[in-house]
């Protein structure tokens, strides 16, 4: 297999990566066979995940806009993946052009493509870290040389924490990041959920076997569960509800909305 130039040194693209999936099923063009294969084996079960990560990209930008409206011109973005258009920095500084942002990822081609990506852009940074080691993010050089974490910052969490087993702790993880940021920072996270899902759960559990099998577990979460996520901070209306009823940009009856979009939940808690 011929390795483009925008693949990193020593990374074995024989083997499927969550990030290049998520690429993949955005449109992007970064990504290998082995990555779509393992994308369309995930979409046999689930043929609605493009439109799922459609939904999921649109809610993080209008949560970020939310953000730059609430006087927040610092964002944190961990698991931030392999940037495409209408990113965190692209939409942050279209609507505030001295907002900082710090990507957060443990791909190799993430960071390798972010770096690209960032190139000449001073109010942005990508580190590799990763999210189940939090003090190693809040330590993180590149980080705190552009963030200052005394003012407040918003956390992206988005479509990363459903990769993280329990045994690996996701709950400490997130409240050691909750905690350590300033008053009146935002907590905005997506999770997949089989809540929502127009599938019976048995059918939407073949793409959770496919995730296994490529050695990276999807994680599905209940409500509750996922609410869990946002303890001690106030939630921002309308609460952790289903991506497109997070504020949506236009007022639309749900019939118009493709009905894989309604997968899984978003929201966006303020620290007091």
């Amino acid at each position: 297999m011929e390795r483009p130039a925008w693949a990193p040194q020593g990374i074995d693209i024989s083997v499927p990566s969550v990030s290049r999936m998520y690429d993949f099923y955005l449109g992007g063009s970064h990504n290998f066979e082995v990555d779509r294969e393992a994308a369309r084996k995930a979409m046999e079960f689930l043929p609605g995940l493009p439109k799922i990560m459609q939904a999921n990209r649109a809610f993080m930008r209008r949560a970020v806009r939310h953000a730059v409206d609430a006087g927040i011109d610092q964002f944190l973005d961990i698991g931030s993946g392999i940037p495409t258009f209408g990113n965190v920095h692209e939409v942050a500084q279209a609507a505030d052009p001295g907002a900082k942002v710090a990507y957060v990822d443990h791909d190799p081609v993430a960071v390798a493509h972010s770096q690209a990506v960032l190139e000449g852009n001073d109010r942005a940074v990508i580190a590799a870290a990763d999210l189940r080691r939090p003090k190693e993010i809040l330590a993180n050089p590149e980080i705190t040389g552009l963030l200052d974490l005394d003012r407040p910052v918003a956390l992206l969490l988005v479509a990363v924490l459903h990769f993280i087993e329990d045994a690996d702790e996701p709950y400490a993880a997130v409240a050691e990041l909750r905690e350590a940021l300033a008053p009146g920072s935002l907590l905005v996270l997506t999770h997949a959920s089989y809540e929502g899902i127009p599938l019976p759960k048995e059918e939407a559990a073949g793409t959770v076997g496919v995730y296994k099998n490529i050695r990276n577990p999807l994680i599905m979460r209940s409500h509750e569960e996922i609410g869990r996520f946002f303890e001690g901070y106030e939630m921002v209306e309308p609460g952790l509800v289903s991506m497109p009823e997070w504020r949506p940009d236009t007022p639309q009856s749900p019939e118009q909305e493709d009905p894989y979009a309604f997968s899984g939940f978003g929201g966006v808690g303020r620290k007091a």
